[in-house]
């Protein structure tokens, strides 16, 4: 056996808080020119509307195969509802026009308490959603006759936190799964009021477990350090393997193990890679280590 243990490859992920007013690729393409022209691959798992602010996730390198897994959690916002009014895309760019009279509390609650759960909820016309091959967006600018899809999702948590009567406004709290469109909530509680509504703000804290409190700057993002990728994908079962495993897993091939469907293969603690189980083996599929010293830092 080698007496240099396979060494980790270029992958790390970091939580930015993300100010509002640039895109979710403005973020990634800032963090590509900091890395440099000859950096490795950047991503995000999960983008923000451009009006919106709080959790990216980025990852950098190799990690950014994991984009699908970490996109795929559940996310938690905080909403503010501007009720009494009507916004074309729902958020406060508009165009936006004056709706109806706002009612009391206790119907505001009562239409929220219809959002809640499994819902079919409409995709909003002025989103990336694909329709016959085009962007809805692109449809919606240029005027076209549209039929948004509609999509199920589930509205785990909706809670109203506070109300303004005065500025009919009212700040609420979502977690919802992957897909949730929180100013579509804003408009079909308007909507179910009589009186119109869009989001006003919109910021995201968490994704799964993610949190926006351990977000670090957006200039601090580099191939090395972030949070650990175990946690990234803390969802998945895990199975610690020995040295000689090791060396089996840098070069692609399966290990023994017992458990099924995806596992997250940790050697030390440290995330190697991330492998699917038949009962009997487990076979990588995604792998952050390599037998090459030049593969591991490509």
């Amino acid at each position: 056996m080698p007496e240099r243990a396979p060494q980790p490859v270029i992958a790390s992920a970091w939580l930015v808080d993300k100010p509002a007013g640039p895109t979710s690729h403005d973020i990634v393409a800032a963090v590509r020119r900091g890395l440099g022209r000859r950096g490795p691959k950047v991503g995000h798992a999960g983008t923000l509307d451009p009006f919106a602010t709080g959790l990216l996730v980025i990852l950098v390198g190799r990690a950014t195969r994991l984009a699908d897994v970490v996109s795929g959690r559940a996310k938690t916002y905080q909403a503010t509802v501007q009720l009494g009014m009507r916004s074309v895309t729902g958020d406060p760019e508009g165009p936006i026009t004056p709706g109806g009279p706002v009612p009391d509390l206790a119907a505001i609650e009562a239409a929220l308490d219809g959002l809640r759960g499994t819902i079919d909820q409409t995709v909003p016309i002025y989103s990336a959603v694909h329709v016959d091959g085009e962007r809805l967006y692109a449809k919606a600018r240029r005027g076209d006759d549209i039929e948004a899809p509609s999509r199920v999702v589930d509205i785990q948590e909706l809670t109203l936190t506070a109300h303004d009567p005065a500025m009919r406004t009212i700040d609420i709290t979502v977690r919802a799964s992957k897909g949730t469109y929180i100013r579509q909530i804003a408009v079909d509680l308007g909507e179910a009021l009589g009186c119109g509504g869009y989001c006003a703000q919109l910021r995201r804290t968490a994704v799964g477990k993610l949190d926006i409190a351990d977000a670090t700057p957006l200039d601090a993002v580099a191939t090395e350090g972030g949070i650990p990728l175990r946690s990234v994908v803390d969802e998945l079962p895990g199975a610690e393997i020995g040295e000689s495993e090791l060396w089996d897993i840098a070069h692609g091939r399966a290990v023994p193990g017992t458990l099924r469907g995806e596992v997250a293969l940790t050697h030390a603690g440290a995330l190697v890679a991330i492998g699917t189980g038949d009962g009997q083996n487990l076979r990588p599929r995604i792998v952050f280590v390599s037998p090459d010293p030049v593969g591991a830092v490509s």
